[in-house]
């Protein structure tokens, strides 16, 4: 799955859109490195998004198309 649509599902980043211009201006690092939105997301990768001053780091538990607002946390986990 996209890097952008996987932030989207998993409700990490509201919008797509937002993934994509975050991704674009390199906030965005897949395994330690900057990663562009169209980069495949596989289950065991980390991702670590800066907001600002504040930075996010998870571990990828599952990738899904689709899932419900309650079940997205079930995606990945917190490092």
């Amino acid at each position: 799955m996209r890097l952008d649509k996987f932030l989207k599902v998993s409700r990490l980043i509201k919008r797509r859109t937002v993934a994509n211009e975050a991704c674009d201006a390199g906030r965005v690092l897949v395994n330690g490195r900057p990663a562009k939105a169209s980069l495949n997301v596989k289950t065991g990768d980390t991702i670590e998004i800066q907001f600002g001053t504040n930075s996010v780091k998870v571990e990828v538990l599952d990738v899904a198309e689709t899932v419900k607002k309650d079940d997205a946390k079930e995606l990945y986990r917190y490092l």
